[in-house]
């Protein structure tokens, strides 16, 4: 089975959401992951009108994109945002996603804490619509919940098909300081999406380049995958360093350069 193979529309953070979609057309891709994420990239959001995100669909439909994952971030630590996230459920639905990509808390906002119990409790009430709209739910290696063992705690407590791990190879770097070539072991089969993701620079520094410009072994990770059969769409993520990009034209390239890294793997899309 080919891989499905993305563009995180987080890779154009900063960019509108019709550009964006154009220029992912113009580098080759077919598939993309919507970004929802509030307080970050808002590409497409819960408070728009459904008359406009009607013509984000419309567009992507004229483009020939389709749409595989949803990154709709929110504090799943706190009951008072799982009614957004579930609006955010719906939402990735509407767009056809069959994947919806959280952070265990916030992504871009302050967290309110919360003890353990409470996370598995919030997850599980969140299982019965994932089940309804036939969206599976992928927790991200992100801030104090970034590395394979963490999340994979998570997993089994929670204990649902529904419910999986989306592994940012360049998270868990940043965030817990280990090697994803090596931390991935302990998750490899709950693993059931990839923010394809390199690191360039300092451990804790804000910097991830295009693919094979930064230091990830990505032919490990590769090779492991294939040993478990691990099938998972990748959604490419690339965002550069703390400076920013300052032209749309420059994104472009990077996820172009992206793709020939890929293809030089062996993979194709």
């Amino acid at each position: 089975m080919e891989r499905i193979i993305a563009v995180n529309t987080n890779t154009y953070h900063g960019f509108g959401i019709e550009e964006t979609l154009y220029e992912i057309k113009k580098s080759g891709f077919k598939y993309i992951e919507l970004t929802a994420t509030k307080g970050w990239t808002e590409h497409v959001y819960k408070d728009m009108s459904f008359e406009y995100l009607q013509s984000i669909k419309d567009l992507m439909h004229r483009l020939n994109l389709e749409c595989v994952g949803f990154s709709g971030h929110s504090n799943l630590l706190d009951e008072d945002r799982l009614k957004d996230f579930i609006c955010n459920i719906h939402l990735a639905k509407f767009f056809g996603a069959k994947y919806i990509v959280s952070s265990v808390g916030e992504a871009h906002l302050k967290d309110k804490e919360c003890e353990d119990a409470d996370l598995i409790k919030n997850i599980k009430e969140l299982i019965e619509i994932l089940e309804l709209e036939d969206v599976k739910l992928v927790l991200e290696t992100h801030g104090e919940h970034s590395n394979a063992r963490v999340l994979k705690d998570i997993i089994d407590k929670v204990d649902s098909k529904y419910v999986g791990i989306n592994y940012d190879t360049a998270n868990v770097i940043f965030y817990s300081n280990v090697r994803p070539e090596v931390d991935i072991d302990s998750c490899i089969k709950d693993v059931l999406y990839m923010h394809l993701k390199d690191k360039a620079g300092k451990n804790n520094e804000w910097n991830f380049p295009a693919l094979g410009k930064g230091n990830i072994d990505f032919d490990i990770i590769f090779k492991k995958l294939g040993l478990e059969n691990n099938n998972c769409p990748f959604s490419i993520e690339i965002e550069f360093t703390e400076k920013g990009v300052k032209d749309i034209e420059d994104v472009t390239k990077a996820v172009i350069d992206s793709a020939a890294y890929l293809k030089k793997k062996g993979f194709s899309f």
